[in-house]
């Protein structure tokens, strides 16, 4: 007798070639696959109607921990300066309660031909702003926030590196945000002087990410690079039953670390619980920064700035050294690396690792790959490294200007090369990259089928779209795979763990455009519907049984499989 019966639907089981009608779930697990005709009998039966069922979305790199703040202004969509002010200055009218008028998601290139400085932000109000560009990597800051941080007296600040004007004065851009903002010293100067930082403010964050990850049907979820301070946001958020969805948390290894703060990331590890939900384990690390201010790491000059190519975080070596140790101390890594000079010192550090430490299997990741050389495009199959990357990263409506400026068109062609990688052999890992990009699969389904912006536009470097099955296994098997889980997640098998989604449609039997009218309409994890759109399994949405927890806020549960 099953638990459940999902049945008359179209289910892409990546088992193989598999497609079936009917999925039975029972104690979290799935316990049947096949015909409707052929299904033993439930205790309860859901009638897909035809929808698609896919195993659920993993999204292998999603920051629960920006989610969006409901005391700050988003400045999504708002491409010109003007939009930027009138935001600010609606919001700074509205919360005279707020000591810093703070927003997020500002582009780069909302003043064409130069970086947003303080000048930009003068007369919207007296208190100081605080805006973070969309990747979270510069802060865009007026007179007053100047002033009240002290960087107008010279003074350093431990988040970010303050940009000087040819005078020595401070322009109110501040760059290398997101590297140094999670470093323990980093950290805890944002948490002194943006009220945006707060612990709280941090925690509410995560649980709305999580609400909407669930409701999304991403059923696992990578929270990419959180520090060894705010770990307890997370068991907290275990504790008090907000994961709804498994999380795999990676670690922040800030640049520069040494062997003793390597030490305690291993322990950290060693000494967290079993837990079925909630896994620590890979290590976030940075091999450049972005190409929209310049600072990625590239083979040859910036085609609108020569003589320049960025740097990367370490010199090559150091880089090296750092990536074999945690290698060597059991650790995958999963490095940030967006010019093609970046991605190349990454695999250089992994092919030494192997090499050195004998060791096979990690499945280390590089995240972005934003810029890919020809030279090292077959190495990832190669090394089994995996491309973790973001469909909706490659939407002109978000690289066209500034990027594409940077780079120069006869470097296109190495942009977010989907096809290229699936095609050599790599295995894929999609994500979102909330809230750089928008959580929901479906808008990075869109993306990656279409490369065209959300406004239905112009296709940019068509050559390397990809067709729904490819993208679809790029965010379910792909993930797992990634993440050392193919056996439990990612896969409609009986004896997988019973983590599905059901689509509001056939999703193959639909136009690419016709995608970002449809949702999730159902999502399992571990057997339990963590979020109903229809109300149609007529109860409450709960957490996984697996997610029970007792004692001092700390979770307990089996570790089945779940590698670290």
């Amino acid at each position: 007798m099953l638990d459940l019966l999902l049945c008359n639907g179209a289910v892409r089981t990546f088992d193989g070639t598999g497609w079936a009608e009917a999925v039975g779930i029972s104690n979290g697990l799935i316990s049947y696959v096949g015909t409707d005709r052929d299904a033993p009998p439930a205790r309860r039966r859901l009638d897909l109607r035809g929808r698609l069922l896919s195993p659920g979305i993993i999204d292998s790199h999603n920051h629960l921990l920006l989610g969006f703040d409901p005391d700050a202004v988003s400045l999504e969509g708002a491409h010109t300066l003007a939009d930027v002010r009138n935001r600010i200055a609606e919001h700074a009218a509205a919360r005279p309660d707020l000591d810093w008028v703070c927003a997020e998601n500002a582009v780069y290139s909302v003043v064409e031909g130069r970086r947003p400085n303080a000048a930009d932000l003068r007369g919207l109000t007296d208190r100081p702003i605080f805006i973070t560009t969309y990747d979270q990597h510069s802060v865009w800051l007026n007179d007053a926030a100047i002033r009240v941080l002290g960087i107008e007296r010279g003074a350093s600040i431990p988040w970010g590196r303050p940009e000087l004007d040819d005078d020595g004065w401070p322009t109110g851009w501040v760059t290398d945000f997101y590297t140094s903002a999670m470093t323990t010293a980093g950290l805890k100067g944002l948490q002194r002087d943006i009220p945006m930082y707060s612990p709280d403010r941090r925690y509410r964050r995560i649980t709305s990410s999580l609400e909407m990850a669930a409701a999304s049907g991403i059923t696992t979820v990578v929270e990419p690079q959180v520090p060894l301070a705010e770990l307890d946001l997370m068991y907290r958020a275990r504790a008090e039953g907000k994961m709804h969805s498994r999380v795999i948390t990676a670690l922040f290894h800030p640049v520069g670390a040494d062997a003793e703060f390597r030490r305690d990331l291993r322990e950290a590890v060693d000494s967290a619980p079993a837990d079925d939900m909630l896994r620590l384990g890979p290590v976030k690390l940075y091999a450049d920064d972005v190409i929209e201010p310049h600072t990625a790491a590239m083979l040859a000059d910036y085609a609108n700035r020569p003589g320049h190519r960025g740097a990367s975080s370490l010199p090559p070596n150091e880089f090296t050294a750092m990536l074999g140790e945690l290698d060597r101390l059991g650790f995958q890594t999963h490095t940030h690396a967006t010019g093609d000079r970046g991605v190349r010192m990454a695999l250089d550090a992994i092919e030494q690792a192997q090499r050195s430490n004998r060791t096979t299997d990690r499945r280390h990741g590089i995240v972005h790959v934003e810029c890919l050389d020809d030279a090292d495009l077959p190495r990832f199959a190669q090394l089994g490294v995996v491309p973790a990357m973001q469909p909706r990263h490659c939407s002109p409506d978000l690289v066209a200007g500034t990027w594409m400026e940077n780079v120069g068109e006869e470097r296109w062609d190495r942009a977010w090369r989907f096809k290229s990688l699936a095609e050599s052999g790599a295995r894929l890992a999609f994500s979102s990259d909330w809230q750089v990009g928008e959580m929901d699969p479906l808008v990075g389904l869109y993306s990656a089928l279409t490369r065209a912006g959300l406004d239905g536009g112009s296709a940019w470097t068509p050559d390397e779209r990809l067709d729904l099955d490819t993208a679809l296994r790029a965010y379910t098997q792909g993930g797992a795979w990634a993440w050392h889980a193919e056996n439990e997640l990612g896969v409609i098998r009986v004896g997988a763990k019973a983590d599905v989604v059901v689509w509001s449609a056939n999703l193959y039997v639909l136009e690419a455009e016709e995608l970002l009218g449809e949702r999730a309409d159902l999502t399992i994890v571990g057997g339990a519907v963590v979020h109903d759109a229809h109300r149609e399994y007529g109860e409450e949405p709960t957490v996984p049984a697996s997610a029970a927890h007792s004692g001092h806020g700390v979770p307990t549960g089996s570790h089945t499989g779940w590698a670290h």
